[in-house]
């Protein structure tokens, strides 16, 4: 939205009082599609201006009324759920800026008049878990008049929240049987915010203690809801905890979704304590590429026949990458690499956290924050990019919790200290219980193998993740497949569930659950389909 030319005009006046801060501060910059005037960048790096910051820092939204305000942009769902309470922190002080639900656990239920493809409930809820100040805030739709026969677990990426899944959630929502939640992870978003502390001494075991710290959480809300099995999607940081969760705690998924994942390459810097820290890596694209560039335009590094929409045949896009790498070609589909700041390097080693400058900045930490924000949301309606903003703004000021847990997982530049790259093939091929149960409790005679779990990966056309690590992992999977039937009786065979595949989403960067929202949905539902079939043949057989 574009403010009058004719500036005191009252349509001019009308017109300015609609916008949102960012909107506004694009107008500012004119109508001349410069590229600094189309990605809306307002005094350098940062879009929103002091004043419009000063004000959204004085406002003190509560996270809950944020979270509320971006759901509100489901289909359907009007007057979103929202409990009240962000973890354990106290009610501010500051007016909602929307009617949130006093309750702890709320619930919307639409009707097949307002609700096409309805009805359906939606549910906002605290769920406590063992310990002191340690609960993880759910959202969740399940189809009314159906048996839920299948569940879907969300997780974000560091630091986000589940309410950036939002154009996702009418959509999965829409598959018969399935019943949909999103979670925050420990220590982020809205759930609880305990201390984050690592006791163990030796590397390794600190990068455990560290993945253990959200996994076990996952794990101990899988048991308090009662889940047996359920489908993992996870973005980032969540797909990378995925992985760890799939084995620490086998026998509950039927299929693994990592959405642009976080560590799965490896880097001699990363996992080598007596060598430096990376120099730079595609972590910096994160903050300084523009999701409008993103969305509007085609990587000319990847065939379309390796994306999706054309048969999701991959062959020819493993096989240029495989070529342009050999060759020394220095076009290949990975995201450049740029040098990482000294100070980055130090503040990472030294467990900043970004969120940290962000508080410590107070009046300033809506501008700093807009410095993604406006970037990262570029592509969307002016007003949904507010609310992102707003959004994110009310979850990075909060107080530090699983934030720190980042400097002992990654290496500065987002290189894994423990890749999964070394792991994600014991993926589905863990030892369990002849009932499916873990095997701490039984003998060797009582256990068996798992039986596979299909691994999905998927990446943005445009994503600063390296797509070749999803290929590789999908080798990886597939090689270990292969080795553990290599004597397994033919009968056995044909149970056995593993599989691995890439998949790209066209137009859509490192955030596909937002970038490319329908083609994703659309393959989600597909791959939720696909688990439906699979479970009624076995439930059958």
């Amino acid at each position: 939205m574009s403010a009058s030319t004719t500036s005191g005009s009252e349509d001019d006046l009308r017109l300015r009082s609609q916008q949102s801060p960012l909107a506004s501060q694009r107008s500012k910059q004119g109508n001349t599609p410069t590229e600094a005037n189309r990605t809306g960048r307002v005094g350098g790096y940062f879009t929103l201006g002091y004043k419009d910051g000063f004000s959204q820092w004085w406002a003190n939204l509560p996270a809950a009324a944020t979270e509320h305000k971006v759901l509100s942009f489901v289909p359907y769902l009007q007057q979103p759920p929202t409990h009240s309470q962000t973890g354990s922190a106290p009610t501010s002080a500051a007016a909602s800026a929307v009617n949130v639900s006093d309750h702890k656990d709320s619930v919307v239920t639409t009707n097949s008049i307002t609700d096409p493809f309805g009805p359906r409930q939606w549910h906002s809820s605290l769920v406590k878990l063992s310990g002191k100040n340690r609960a993880l805030n759910e959202f969740s739709v399940e189809r009314v008049g159906e048996v839920t026969d299948h569940n879907l677990v969300m997780l974000h990426g560091y630091g986000a929240g589940l309410g950036f899944f939002y154009k996702n959630f009418e959509g999965l929502s829409r598959v018969k049987g399935w019943k949909v939640y999103a979670l925050d992870l420990l220590g982020m978003g809205r759930s609880s915010r305990p201390p984050f502390r690592v006791k163990a001494k030796d590397r390794q075991a600190s990068i455990t203690e560290a993945e253990d710290w959200f996994i076990d959480a996952l794990e101990e809300w899988r048991a308090e809801k009662k889940i047996e099995r359920f489908t993992l999607l996870g973005h980032s940081l969540g797909g990378y905890m995925a992985v760890a969760y799939a084995l620490k705690y086998p026998g509950h998924l039927n299929k693994l979704i990592l959405a642009s994942p976080v560590g799965i390459p490896e880097d001699p810097y990363a996992v080598n304590a007596d060598m430096p820290d990376p120099s730079d890596s595609s972590l910096t694209n994160e903050f300084t590429q523009d999701q409008e560039d993103v969305v509007n335009s085609s990587n000319p590094n990847i065939s379309e026949s390796a994306k999706v929409g054309d048969n999701n045949n991959f062959l020819n896009a493993r096989a240029k990458l495989r070529g342009n790498n050999q060759n020394g070609d220095k076009n290949s589909p990975a995201a450049p690499k740029k040098p990482l700041p000294t100070w980055l390097k130090y503040l990472w080693d030294a467990n900043v956290s970004p969120f940290s400058l962000v508080r410590w900045s107070g009046p300033l930490g809506p501008r700093f924050v807009s410095g993604w924000t406006s970037r990262r949301f570029s592509h969307l309606p002016p007003n949904e990019a507010q609310a992102l903003h707003d959004y994110a703004y009310s979850l990075f000021k909060q107080r530090g919790s699983g934030e720190y847990a980042l400097a002992y997982i990654l290496a500065p530049g987002a290189f894994a200290r423990s890749p999964l790259i070394r792991r994600i093939h014991g993926v589905g091929r863990q030892m369990i219980a002849l009932d499916g149960s873990l095997t701490s409790s039984v003998s060797t005679a009582q256990t068996r193998r798992e039986r596979g779990v299909p691994v999905v990966l998927m990446y943005g056309e445009n994503d600063w993740m390296d797509i070749a690590g999803g290929y590789a992992a999908e080798q990886k999977i597939k090689e270990e497949k292969e080795k553990v039937l290599e004597t397994v009786p033919s009968e056995e065979k044909l149970k056995d569930h593993g599989s691995a595949k890439v998949m790209v989403i066209k137009k859509a960067g490192h955030h596909v659950y937002l970038d490319g929202w329908e083609e994703f949905n659309e393959v989600m539902r597909e791959e939720m389909d696909e688990v439906s079939r699979r479970e009624n043949r076995a439930n059958t057989s």
